[in-house]
């Protein structure tokens, strides 16, 4: 089995690269001063050594590339950091105002994120400078981890780091200055790696986009387990089959859509749902309406979510009520491979997770018992971002924003909402770090009613002129394209409540409003130790 998970389900593994903030060619023509122009050509940067603490960064490749009607001119830059972090930078070669922009990468890496400029009126967001980074393995490459500590390390939190060191030193060569501000925004593991970077690198972002951030990443081992072998009968096949979810969706939405206050298709709060499965098991035939007994119970066990023997709870989050249309794939396997969740375990737990050297686990032979949570833990912390002292970045002036979709399939949002309160919550963060719950969303893109969520736009705005972010407007697309709904997303723990007129697919028609139903964010669970383990730097 091959032991990285490139981009499949759609790109739902790839972290989000596109950035969101507009520039109005108004706007642009103001800044004009702004511009910073190159002070060498881009080839000179080609066969460069720059030097960083503790690694030497060597640019392979520096080729001009011209304007288009849709991108701005840039210089393209690849290389490495030794001994095997690749990333791939672009440069602004008329464009640029002094921001740096870096993303992170989904699943298990090994391949370069796609680097767009911002969509928008044009220059296109050709004032940032990007770079990305392959975390320092080549996913064609099975066992990549099995026997390397050294790129283990580069992938737990070392390559987000030296990349960002790099491309400051590259940055400064070319345009004669270093960033005026840098900025991280990804999701999924991009997210984790963003959190971790606030957490262990204060000093290199100042500000910083954690999407669904994947930050409890050993327990999250055994939650995927979980999902995988709750699907999985005696026999190996699937118990669920992707015809039983959409009836399950809507009885789910039948039950709780109107919970707060608005039936509109979406849950505000999937939490304050307790709809039981068992409400559509067939009571005859098998049919694609209901569930068989097997599938009721399969599904009581993905909302559950992972415990031991005595009930205790091994992840922090469990499959969300609102979520099953995105089952299929992750949970569900698709035709002719196996589900994204049973290739994650499988792969981390055969390759990754254990010290080398010690005994390793499988997928099927994984035992959901407090003694084997513990065991994830000796490599495991490397990898977590879960650490909760952020004291550093927040003196050093960092903005954070955390977001999170309820429905998404794959990360429990659940994980995100507790960290946060054990940060100390809305009251206590406000004028540093701020989250987004974003309804019916997947993970990271796509959703039931909302798809889009990128609140780089407003962070920038945090960071460049103070303003915190007040709201953030998700967007919904069909399959066309077409924008469905529009909706804002405050921050939680405030919600968006109709006002009573106009239509619910119209932002302009909501206004923020406390929960319904207020909620204990903290959970009770067997990890909570980890947020002491600051983990590693490089």
């Amino acid at each position: 089995m091959a032991f990285s998970i490139k981009r499949r389900m759609g790109g739902l593994l790839v972290a989000a690269v596109a950035a969101v903030v507009v520039v109005s060619v108004a706007a642009a023509q103001a800044e004009e001063s702004a511009v910073l122009k190159p002070v060498r050509e881009c080839a000179d940067l080609k066969e460069r050594i720059f030097p960083i603490p503790k690694a030497k960064t060597r640019v392979t490749a520096a080729v001009p590339v011209a304007q288009t009607p849709t991108e701005p001119g840039y210089c393209d830059v690849e290389g490495y950091v030794e001994p095997a972090v690749e990333f791939h930078l672009k440069l602004p070669l008329t464009t640029y105002t002094g921001r740096y922009l870096q993303v992170g990468c989904g699943g298990l890496c090994g391949y370069m994120p796609e680097l767009k400029f911002p969509e928008g009126c044009l220059p296109k967001g050709g004032d940032f400078a990007m770079a990305a980074t392959n975390d320092g393995h080549d996913a064609e490459d099975e066992d990549w981890a099995a026997n390397n500590q050294a790129a283990r390390d580069d992938y737990f939190f070392r390559a987000p780091h030296v990349v960002s060191l790099a491309s400051k030193k590259i940055i400064q060569a070319f345009y004669g200055s270093a960033p005026k501000q840098s900025y991280f925004s990804s999701c999924s593991n991009g997210g984790r790696e963003a959190l971790m970077l606030a957490q262990r690198y204060p000093d290199d972002f100042d500000g910083i986009a954690a999407g669904a951030p994947a930050a409890y990443y050993g327990p999250l081992v055994a939650y995927q387990a979980w999902l995988a072998r709750a699907n999985t009968a005696a026999d190996g096949s699937s118990v669920l089959s992707a015809t039983k979810l959409p009836a399950l969706h809507n009885a789910v939405l039948k039950a709780c859509d109107g919970l707060d206050g608005l039936v509109d298709g979406q849950l505000e709060d999937p939490r304050h749902c307790s709809f039981d499965p068992a409400a559509v098991q067939c009571s005859g035939d098998d049919r694609a309406d209901c569930l068989t007994q097997a599938q009721v119970e399969t599904v009581r066990k993905l909302y559950a979510g992972p415990t031991d023997e005595h009930g205790r709870r091994l992840y922090p989050g469990n499959a969300t009520h609102g979520s099953e249309l995105a089952w299929n794939g992750w949970i569900i396997p698709l035709s002719g491979s196996g589900s994204v969740a049973a290739m994650l375990a499988e792969n981390a737990l055969r390759y990754m997770m254990y010290p080398i050297g010690a005994p390793h686990s499988s997928l099927a032979d994984f035992k959901f018992t407090q003694a084997e949570f513990h065991r994830l833990t000796a490599e495991g912390y490397q990898a977590n971002a879960m650490n909760l002292d952020l004291s550093a970045f927040r003196r050093a002036g960092g903005k954070l924003v955390l977001w999170h979709g309820w429905s998404d399939e794959a990360l429990p949002a659940h994980a995100t909402v507790d960290y946060y309160q054990r940060l100390g919550g809305f009251a206590k963060n406000k004028d540093w770090a701020r989250l987004f719950m974003v309804p019916s969303l997947f993970h990271c893109a796509s959703g039931d009613e909302l798809t889009e969520f990128d609140p780089l736009k407003e962070m920038v705005e945090w960071v460049e002129r103070g303003k915190a972010p007040e709201r953030v407007i998700a967007t919904g697309r069909n399959e066309a394209g077409e924008v469905t709904r529009t909706r804002p997303v405050f921050p939680y723990p405030l919600q968006a409540k109709y006002d009573g007129s106009g239509s619910v697919n119209d932002a302009s028609n909501f206004v923020p409003a406390p929960p319904t139903s207020p909620t204990n964010d903290k959970i009770d669970w067997v990890g909570t130790y980890l947020h002491a383990i600051p983990g590693p730097r490089a």
